[in-house]
């Protein structure tokens, strides 16, 4: 495989995709004003999207086991284009959401896939750096992909947005020619598992926003149920031997502490700057921009720095300077509108180092056989976490209304801040025993 052409192409498709979130993250003020929602309905069309996304990732990841990449990505990128034809056309919030949904099942194909085929074609000594030219591809759609929506929407109204995901397709064909055309001569994929693992992510995130106890009593009995039926299945869904591993079970609590940050501020941003600071979609788009284009110019050479000084050093400082943004928002963020930009400057590039780290020293300590099912429950991790970010900013956010808005904000960053110091903790915990060489490593 030919993965200075390929990568470059699926970092591409990588942009494309992720804008789809940032777009609708800036366009979210305008389609509750418009659609006459509240916050808390409006919060699923990020959650429920992210959810779906997250769950379409690990199965596409667990699938490319048994059937080709280029297949699969075929596939999803089908899903995305009609859901993407769908959506411009809606005017009502269930079909936006129902838009939305079929969009995300589809979508996962390209994050989950990408690190996949990262991980199982290219040599340890690039692999670093071609993970995030992938992320280069996200990090320029946090950077562009506001501005883009915050256009569109100002202009076009926020159905323009789905025009935009589209552009994909073209790249079918291409991908198609380019990528191996793997061979596997068995396909014995978990249904039953992959169902029971959808309907705890689900029936958990619902319980929350709904603060219904029977759908986390659902949650429970389904994750009783998938515990059972990994012990009795020959190939899970989510491989038991996978949590024998005690390095890859911190990393995964680090990914999912990651995305908890990662989508609390990217949903919250354009809130705060709506309507604390009172600006229009566009200046929002124009707010969040610089932060993530200086995240999308210095990934490519934090690749470098990553291959040459390994991933550890990089998460700590990663966290350093995550760190350092929250707790900018903390204290000052009701002062200027340019202390939440500049918060984001500081938190974007931070955010991209961790996540490239993380994807990279998980495909180091993992067996060439896991890689497949290791980077889809570390995505799944991933974009869970970020799920149960934005519903609880939702409810948090609802809860708070006899408060100034602003300190029902700063409360949320504080709360953020928590799970940061937790992060940091379980990642001192990994450079202890990878220092004293008790994390097998797998290249």
């Amino acid at each position: 495989m030919n993965d200075r052409i390929i990568i470059p192409l699926w970092a591409i498709g990588s942009f494309l995709v992720l804008m789809n979130t940032t777009m609708f993250n800036v366009a979210l003020p305008t389609i509750i004003h418009e659609l006459h929602i509240s916050a808390g309905e409006g919060s699923w069309i990020v959650s429920g999207y992210s959810i779906v996304f997250a769950l379409s990732t690990v199965i596409f990841s667990r699938l490319s086991d048994y059937v080709s990449i280029r297949k699969l990505l075929f596939v999803g990128l089908t899903l995305l284009g009609a859901a993407s034809v769908m959506g411009f056309f809606a005017h009502s919030f269930g079909i936006l959401m129902a838009a939305r949904l079929v969009q995300a099942s589809g979508a996962g194909a390209v994050p989950g896939l990408g690190i996949v085929l990262a991980s199982r074609y290219v040599p340890f000594e690039r692999r670093g750096r071609a993970i995030t030219i992938i992320a280069s591809g996200s990090s320029l759609a946090f950077a562009l992909g506001p501005v883009i929506g915050g256009v569109i929407t100002q202009f076009m109204g926020w159905n323009g947005l789905f025009l935009i995901t589209s552009l994909v397709i073209p790249l079918v064909p291409v991908l198609w020619r380019l990528l191996p055309q793997e061979i596997h001569t068995e396909f014995n994929f978990d249904i039953p598992g992959a169902a029971l693992t959808a309907i705890v992510v689900v029936s958990i995130l619902i319980s929350v926003m709904q603060l219904s106890i029977w759908f986390l009593l659902l949650s429970f009995g389904a994750l009783v149920a998938n515990i059972w039926h990994l012990r009795k299945v020959k190939n899970p869904f989510v491989p038991p031997n996978l949590f024998h591993h005690h390095g890859y079970r911190k990393l995964l609590v680090v990914s999912f502490c990651a995305f908890i940050l990662n989508m609390s501020m990217i949903f919250m941003l354009p809130l705060l700057l709506a309507d604390w600071f009172h600006m229009s979609a566009g200046t929002v788009g124009l707010m969040m921009c610089p932060g993530s284009l200086l995240a999308a110019l210095l990934i490519r050479k934090v690749g470098r720095w990553i291959d040459q000084y390994g991933n550890y050093r990089f998460l700590i400082i990663g966290h350093f300077f995550l760190a350092a943004s929250m707790i900018l928002m903390t204290l000052l963020v009701q002062v200027s509108p340019y202390i939440v930009m500049i918060g984001y400057i500081i938190f974007a590039p931070a955010l991209s180092t961790v996540l490239s780290a993380l994807s990279n020293e998980v495909s180091r300590i993992l067996a060439k056989d896991q890689i497949g099912s290791g980077m889809g429950l570390s995505q799944l991790s991933q974009f869970f976490g970020g799920s149960l970010a934005v519903a609880v900013c939702g409810v948090l956010i609802s809860w708070q209304t006899n408060k100034p808005l602003i300190t029902g904000f700063q409360n949320i960053y504080l709360l953020l801040i928590v799970v940061l110091l937790g992060s940091i903790s379980i990642l001192i915990w990994y450079g202890k025993r990878a220092h004293k060489g008790e994390i097998n490593i797998q290249v």
